[in-house]
């Protein structure tokens, strides 16, 4: 019987990467972090596509195939690369694109998730002794389980996760560390509970075999002391920390408790509710980071007076050297912060999740009222559609970004369409991995950053860019006198 090891005790890293999706924070960045001590942390969203892309862009190096090796089913691994890395596509050529998970997935397409996911941490983690964790999003139900497989299999230590409370993860990180088969839940809207399309079954043991496994930390991504006091309670298995951001954060945030207003400009107002209590995160005795506006060593020691054993970056590391921001992309962006402000806003209607989205006002982006409406609505991603009963009972797929017709026949809203963004296509093609569509457009990027996004010109004075230990040693809280 497949048997999980006992995590050895570590030094807590004052330092956590955020986990950018999709592929901002891809393999190169986490292992750039990781090689300097603190926690690199690679992203799982839509990894599974995010690697077939790779591959017919770049095909296979020295390093993939060497990580291609150590998996288990070659079969799997053989199949993949004739489909995907027989040949180079062409820069005109649309990508190949896997189906769309559902409930009713194959072998095969839950196969290609772990490969995936294996895949990235195991690049993540190659050169070094530095840890290593994976994000992934509550929200982002179906390819859960099997991007934990890939990730544990890979020798993954920190499981990261937030957009909604994943009271469910930390024991099925146990159970997957011992080879045991999981069930997490699906949420299905207009389903009941005894309703077998409410819960995903998962058994890792074709992947794990035998070897001895570890069981990575996790840490839960909170906005508040109430969500951490819950997560905490509620979990079936041990929260080893939290990760408490802030609504300055960049992606999704979470919403203001209660009743809320807008701004003139309609960002979500939060209020005395929304105020977190740090004396009660450190009442419950595991170790916290402060993630959302951090950008100077100040930011950092305020965080450690709080209580918290460190911080969680993201902005700043989004546009580093080893980010997997599209290059051109990336540069543009830094040129607009060295010559003017690039304005956020956080959305109340981009992300169809019904989460506050951040939106940051690049040119020729989808931030672009007139790139917005040029685009043609398109769902061929799927990592955010919602599940639905159908009239006649069955489990359907729909999402606010997709054709409105298509959303209003499947029972849909109109009203819910209005002003939401496929992030899907969106953040994909921010990767540099958007599609080509038929008429030879590109898909146009949607560049989500913290509300402290100007402060990336302190890392710029005198050169073109700043590599990821740039950023370490400007956060180094050694670099200030003490107080």
């Amino acid at each position: 019987m497949t048997q999980t090891t006992i995590v050895p005790e570590t030094r807590v890293p004052w330092l956590i990467q955020g986990g950018m999706g999709i592929a901002i924070s891809g393999w190169p960045l986490a292992r750039a972090v990781a090689s300097a001590g603190q926690l690199g942390v690679v992203s799982g969203t839509a990894i599974d596509n995010v690697f077939v892309r790779r591959l017919q862009e770049n095909g296979v190096d020295a390093d993939l195939q060497a990580v291609l090796d150590q998996f288990p089913l070659q079969s799997v691994v053989d199949e993949v690369l004739s489909d995907f890395a027989s040949r180079q596509r062409s820069a005109s050529e649309p990508f190949r694109t896997l189906p769309m998970l559902t409930h009713r997935s194959t072998d095969r397409s839950i196969d290609i998730v772990v490969l995936a996911s294996f895949v990235e941490v195991a690049l993540a983690k190659m050169g070094h002794d530095g840890d290593v964790g994976i994000n992934l999003l509550t929200k982002v139900q179906i390819p859960t389980a099997a991007t934990l497989c890939g990730a544990i299999l890979a020798g993954v230590d920190y499981v990261v996760m937030g957009a909604g409370v994943p009271t469910h993860i930390p024991g099925a990180l146990e159970r997957l560390s011992l080879g045991e088969p999981v069930d997490l839940p699906l949420s299905v809207t207009g389903a009941g509970s005894d309703n077998p399309a409410t819960s995903l079954h998962f058994d890792p043991s074709r992947y794990l075999g035998s070897r001895v496994l570890k069981r990575p930390r996790f840490l839960g991504i909170v906005s508040s002391h109430v969500l951490a006091n819950a997560l905490a309670k509620r979990s079936n298995g041990p929260v080893d920390g939290f990760v408490l951001e802030r609504p300055v954060a960049g992606g999704h945030n979470a919403p203001p408790r209660g009743d809320f207003g807008v701004d003139a400009d309609g960002n979500p107002e939060y209020g005395p509710r929304d105020v977190v209590d740090f004396e009660a995160l450190v009442n419950l005795k595991v170790p916290f980071w402060i993630g959302g506006g951090v950008t100077s060593p100040q930011d950092v020691r305020d965080a450690m007076s709080l209580g918290a054993s460190g911080v969680q970056v993201g902005t700043l590391f989004a546009y580093c050297d080893e980010s997997g921001m599209d290059p051109a992309l990336r540069r543009e962006v830094l040129d607009e912060l060295r010559t003017g402000t690039v304005d956020v806003r956080t959305s109340l209607r981009a992300s169809s999740t019904g989460y506050p989205f951040k939106v940051a006002s690049v040119s020729g982006t989808i931030s672009d009222a007139n790139v917005y409406d040029e685009r043609t609505r398109k769902c061929d991603l799927g990592y955010l559609r919602e599940p639905y009963v159908r009239p006649d009972g069955s489990v359907g797929y729909r999402c606010a970004a997709e054709p409105i017709s298509a959303y209003v026949r499947k029972g849909g809203l109109p009203e819910a369409t209005v002003d939401v963004t496929c992030l899907c296509n969106g953040l994909m093609a921010t990767c540099g991995l958007g599609q080509v569509r038929s008429d030879s457009r590109r898909e146009s990027a949607i560049v989500t950053s913290g509300d402290s996004i100007n402060d990336v010109r302190e890392l710029l004075h005198g050169r073109d860019g700043y590599s990821a230990r740039d950023v370490i040693a400007h956060l180094d809280v050694a670099n200030i006198a003490p107080c």
